[in-house]
């Protein structure tokens, strides 16, 4: 290609950028959460949103680890860029590390580059929000359907198709591929 031919679709490829469309949005997000159990490896126990688990303060510092509990029961949050599943590209599902409940696939992963693992859907019902003033202004907070465990807050600044970034603790998730 010549220079001048070069120089002559600069300007254009921001537009290319931007009108590209995300592998995900070539599939709806009905049939990705349909397919979550797609994710899901053999023999692990899927519990479901309904089965609620309500332990004593003293049990859940026993059961989870200091981060994961300052997390999931004092809705704390780690710092950015300190989780593991951040980075993490491998097929699985991600699970509340509170009560074992399947919450995302990898297929709704997305980097946002916030510093905290970042999914634009979830698997259906597994989550209950309310909303949040600690920071003045309102945000959604959502919750583990099943343990009531803290994971962190959706927004809407995500990516196509949904617009949504429901912006996770990784010391709320525990992950297992899909394959193990």
């Amino acid at each position: 290609m010549k220079r001048r031919s070069l120089l002559a679709w600069l300007p254009a490829a921001p537009l290319v950028l931007l009108t590209r469309r995300p592998p995900a949005a070539q599939t709806s997000v009905a049939e990705i959460r349909a397919r979550w159990r797609d994710f899901v490896p053999p023999g692990l126990d899927v519990p479901s949103p309904a089965d609620k688990i309500s332990l004593s303060d003293e049990e859940w510092r026993r059961r989870l680890q200091p981060i994961q509990y300052s997390v999931l029961r004092d809705e704390d949050t780690e710092r950015p860029f300190t989780s593991a599943l951040n980075d993490n590209h491998d097929a699985g599902v991600y699970l509340c590390a509170g009560c074992g409940l399947p919450l995302f696939t990898s297929e709704m992963k997305f980097d946002s580059g916030t510093g905290w693992p970042s999914f634009f859907t979830t698997i259906p019902e597994v989550f209950e929000t309310k909303l949040d003033f600690v920071l003045l202004l309102p945000r959604t907070e959502y919750h583990c359907a099943r343990c009531g465990g803290h994971h962190g807050h959706r927004f809407k600044d995500g990516p196509p198709p949904t617009h949504e970034r429901w912006c996770n603790n990784g010391a709320a998730l525990e992950f297992r591929a899909a394959g193990s």
